[in-house]
C-alpha cells in the first residue's frame, strides 16, 4: 500500500439547497426543486480550495477518484496525478455512487478517503467502509452536525498532509442524522448513526453540533439578552435574524412568529419575511439599511456556514461587517471550541475579513470580547 494514497469523493449536490432556504438536497425532488430555484453546484469550488492547499505535495500523491464531478474534473483542471475507478453518467450521481466509490477505494488499499459533502454523504460513506479505512470530510452541505469533518478546506488540507506523514492518532468521529423534512417544517431531530475513524486534531476539526439546554436559567439568559437588542434596535434598519433559539427568543419578546431554522426578516418590530432565501434577502435589503443577527452553534462554535447558508457571502457584503451582531448566552461561550468562534461562508477572502475580535452580546448590558478564527 501507497503511504500517500488517498481516496477522493465529491458528492456534487452537497450544500445547494442553502442559498435558496431548502435546507438540504437529499432526494430527487428536492434537488430538482433546488435547480429550479436557481442553486448551483458549490462543492466543486470547495475541493479547488482544499486542493490549492495540497500542491506543494501533489507530485508525492497517489489519488484514486470517480469520473466527471465526482473527482477527476478537479483534479484534472488542477493538473493532480489520479486514476479514474468506477462509472457513472456525468450529470446524474446518486448515493450509490458515493458507496460504490468508498467500497472500491477501501478495497484497493488507500490510507484515507477525503470526501465533500454534508451529513447525508458522511451517512454514505458510513455504510460504505464503516471503520474500516480512515476517512475525513470537507463541509460542504447544508446540515453539518457530525464531527467527522474539517471546519473548512484549509484546515482539511492540514490535518491531510500531517496524517500521510504519520503526525496524527485516528479517533472516532460521530455520524449525525438529520431528519431533513422535519428540519423543513422547524423541528430538528437528530440521531447517532455510528462512528467513522478520523484523523485527530482537535483544533482542525468541527465538533458534534451540541442541542442548546432547556433550562430555565438558559432561557432566563436568552430572554434579557433578546431585550437588550430590541432595545438597541433602530427603527430605519431591516433586521436579518438566523437560525436557532437564541435568535428566535428576539422575536418571541416581540411576539412575532419567527421560523426556527430559517432566516427572516423584522422591520419596525414586525415580521416582514419568513424563511427566506438569498435571493429575497437581496431584494428586500438592496436600497435599504440592514443588520443581521447570528448565534454560534452550540460546542461547534461556528457563526456563519452552517444552517445559515442564506446568508451568503453577497448578503454578508452587501450588509457590511460592521452590521453584523452576534448573541450567545453564558452557556454557549462557556462551551466554545478553544474559546473562540469560527466563520465558514464558503467565500475564503471574506472569511479572513470577518476574523479577528469582535463584540458578543451575553445579557443585559454584558458585551463579550470572543475572537473568530
Amino acid at each position: 500500500m501507497s503511504e500517500k494514497k488517498l481516496g477522493f469523493i465529491i458528492n456534487p449536490y452537497a450544500g445547494m439547497g442553502g442559498a435558496v432556504g431548502l435546507k438540504g438536497t437529499d432526494g430527487e425532488q428536492i434537488l430538482k426543486k433546488a435547480i429550479e430555484l436557481g442553486a448551483k453546484p458549490i462543492s466543486h469550488l470547495r475541493a479547488i480550495e482544499m486542493l490549492n492547499e495540497l500542491s506543494a505535495i501533489k507530485e508525492k500523491l497517489e489519488i484514486l477518484t470517480y469520473p466527471f464531478e465526482m473527482g477527476a474534473d478537479v483534479l484534472k483542471k488542477l493538473g493532480f496525478n489520479y486514476s479514474v475507478i468506477g462509472e457513472i453518467t456525468r450529470g446524474k450521481t446518486t448515493a450509490m455512487d458515493t458507496i460504490n466509490a468508498a467500497r472500491k477505494m477501501e478495497e484497493m488499499g488507500i490510507k484515507l478517503i477525503i470526501f465533500f459533502g454534508g451529513d447525508g454523504t458522511a451517512q454514505d460513506i458510513l455504510k460504505a467502509v464503516a471503520q474500516k479505512v480512515p476517512v475525513l470530510g470537507v463541509p460542504t452541505g447544508v446540515k453539518i452536525h457530525s464531527s467527522c469533518f474539517a471546519i473548512n478546506p484549509k484546515n482539511a488540507a492540514q490535518i491531510t498532509i500531517r496524517f500521510l506523514w504519520d503526525e496524527l492518532p485516528l479517533h472516532e468521529a460521530e455520524v449525525m442524522d438529520v431528519d431533513e423534512e422535519a428540519f423543513r417544517e422547524g423541528v430538528l431531530s437528530t440521531e447517532l448513526k455510528g462512528y467513522l475513524m478520523v484523523p485527530y486534531e482537535p483544533s482542525l476539526l468541527q465538533e458534534s453540533k451540541m442541542a442548546t439546554p432547556t433550562s430555565i436559567d438558559e432561557r432566563e439568559n436568552q430572554i434579557r439578552a433578546a431585550r437588550h437588542i430590541i432595545h438597541h434596535f433602530e427603527n430605519d434598519y431591516y433586521y436579518i435574524l438566523g437560525p436557532g433559539s437564541t435568535v428566535k427568543t428576539i422575536c418571541d419578546v416581540l411576539g412575532v412568529d419567527k421560523s426556527l431554522l430559517g432566516v427572516d426578516i423584522i422591520y419596525q418590530n414586525k415580521l416582514i419575511a419568513k424563511d427566506v432565501n438569498e435571493d429575497d434577502l437581496l431584494k428586500i435589503i438592496n436600497n435599504n439599511k440592514a443588520k443581521i443577527i447570528v448565534s454560534p452553534i452550540g460546542r461547534q462554535g461556528i457563526v456563519l456556514g452552517r444552517g445559515n447558508l442564506q446568508i451568503s457571502p453577497k448578503v454578508l457584503r452587501k450588509v457590511g461587517k460592521e452590521n453584523l451582531i452576534i448573541v450567545a448566552t453564558h452557556y454557549k461561550l462557556s462551551n466554545l471550541p478553544k474559546g473562540h468562534m469560527v466563520v465558514d461562508t464558503r467565500d475564503p477572502n471574506l472569511d479572513s475579513e470577518l476574523r479577528g475580535y469582535v463584540r458578543v452580546i451575553v445579557d443585559t448590558n454584558e458585551i463579550r470580547i470572543i475572537k473568530i478564527e
